[in-house]
């Protein structure tokens, strides 16, 4: 939804009431007039910017997938002018990424959790949503381009099991023995959001002392996977 102007404070607005109600009741508890309940508004001046409930949940999953993919991203802009390495780099942008989805718990919820019944995001998310994998593949091409990947022991596909939109995010299927990379790399990108969902919701705490210290590790061993080190000597935060 296109707002502008008075417009878009007024969205903004709407959209913040929207968050604290949604760390309350969850997005299958959102409602407009929730909403209004919680920001002080009318349902009227809700439905004037979000007719619909799911008009709403768009705007907050984009904001989500825009929020936590910036954060990668200049997370890997300043690995990138430090000179790090590929490992290196995908370490911050993991890093950053589990920063912002404890800091923003509710709207992790949203993206990777149950979905929510009667709703189906539309083609507006998609772009947002790629913009996680956008930043895991730079990093992995930049690595094979830079020789920093570890051929696999053995390549795990006889023919390639990617869609279309997966090579051309990739910008191509390499040669061997890297034609399975791509494959590997949603690998890694499932691993990561699979061990979020296990830190976000206290899936961990019961079976490791330093949750932190664990993500590093588990992220070093999912990136093995494609053929890369990660550097382990920093101390991780969060």
């Amino acid at each position: 939804m296109d707002v502008s102007g008075a417009n878009a404070a007024d969205a903004t607005a709407v959209k913040g009431a929207a968050r604290q109600l949604l760390a309350k009741v969850g997005a299958a508890g959102l409602s407009l007039e929730g909403v209004a309940d919680e920001g002080g508004l009318t349902v009227a001046q809700v439905r004037e910017l979000f007719p619909h409930r799911d008009e709403l949940l768009t705007a907050l999953l984009i904001d989500a997938y825009n929020e936590s993919g910036a954060a990668m991203e200049h997370a890997d802009q300043a690995a990138v002018a430090a000179g790090a390495s590929g490992g290196a780099r995908l370490l911050a942008v993991t890093r950053a990424l589990r920063a912002w989805s404890f800091a923003n718990a509710a709207e992790f919820t949203l993206v990777y959790g149950s979905p929510v019944p009667g709703y189906h995001a539309p083609q507006d998310t998609v772009p947002p949503a790629s913009r996680t994998p956008a930043v895991l593949a730079g990093i992995v091409r930049a690595a094979l381009e830079a020789g920093e990947l570890t051929p696999p022991k053995r390549q795990l596909t006889k023919e390639s099991l990617l869609l279309p939109e997966a090579v051309q995010l990739f910008g191509g299927v390499p040669g061997a023995p890297f034609a399975d990379v791509v494959e590997r790399g949603i690998v890694l990108w499932s691993s990561l959001v699979g061990l979020l969902v296990f830190q976000v919701f206290s899936r961990t705490h019961d079976s490791v002392r330093d949750e932190s210290a664990f993500f590093d590790f588990a992220i070093a061993v999912a990136a093995e996977g494609i053929g890369l080190e990660v550097p382990l000597g920093e101390t991780a935060t969060g």
